[in-house]
């Protein structure tokens, strides 16, 4: 599994403090995982973890030996921005980072878990459905998560997955809805994670995903399935540890987008 062991995370220390630039280095790589769903649909949830990646980045870099770890950086920014905080700065990149980091952890290890649709077995749409239920649903709002149930009873029909089939206009509604959504909002908009919604609705065949992750090479499903399990137990760790920190910090926010 080339493109998730190549760039493995570093196992946590005991105090469970991850270090900022360990961890940079680390989910720098992840935007690629988003290429072996197959389809230049998924090109905006890479632009937005890029981007949350990138403003994190940018605050270490001012500063890498205050904000050396992550709870530093929120720590220094909660003392730095009182009241706004956590809706500004890293602390807000990394709040919706860890969501879709957690969608990909979810859904990997369901994978791994051998979880899927007897009738399908070659389908991942019960992983990604998993994984978005648990890591994403409950940011959206109403309308979105109909559409995203409208889009997956497609992909039951025999809709075009890999494809993209109807991702265009499916993604305009979404984008609509979410614009109409923040306009009668008085807080500022989160980060959209509607991309990440986007990536829902074309997903490819297990097959193909997990020839993907090993970058074009031939590989028995027993020996991928493995290697995702020794990635996911370093990268599940962080992950955990992340949510700890926000839920300690009560820097979690859970309104809707």
């Amino acid at each position: 599994m080339s493109l998730l062991l190549q760039h493995q995370f570093k196992p946590l220390p005991a105090d469970k403090q991850i270090d900022t630039c360990s961890f940079l280095d680390s989910v720098s790589h992840l935007p690629a995982f988003f290429d072996c769903l197959g389809s230049a649909i998924f090109s905006p949830i890479k632009a937005d973890i890029t981007g949350n990646i990138t403003k994190i980045r940018s605050v270490y870099e001012s500063n890498p030996t205050k904000f050396k770890t992550l709870q530093m950086i929120l720590e220094g920014e909660k003392e730095l921005h009182g009241p706004q905080w956590p809706k500004v700065g890293a602390t807000l990149a990394l709040m919706w980072l860890k969501r879709g980091l957690k969608f990909i952890q979810v859904m990997l290890q369901s994978i791994a878990d051998g979880e899927r649709d007897d009738q399908n077995p070659n389908l991942i749409k019960v992983n990604i459905t998993k994984a978005y239920e648990i890591a994403l649903q409950k940011y959206h709002g109403w309308l979105v998560q109909k559409l995203f149930q409208m889009r997956s009873a497609h992909l039951d029909t025999g809709g075009s997955g890999g494809s993209g089939g109807g991702g265009g206009s499916c993604k305009s509604m979404l984008a609509a809805a979410d614009a109409s959504h923040h306009q009668s909002l008085a807080r500022p908009p989160p980060p959209p994670p509607l991309p990440a919604l986007t990536a829902l609705f074309a997903a490819p065949y297990k097959d193909v995903f997990l020839k993907a992750l090993s970058k074009g090479q031939t590989v028995k499903e027993e020996e991928c399935i493995e290697k995702i399990r020794q990635f996911l137990v370093n990268y599940t760790t962080t992950i955990e540890a992340i949510y700890i920190m926000y839920n300690k910090m009560n820097a979690e926010l859970d309104y809707k987008a």
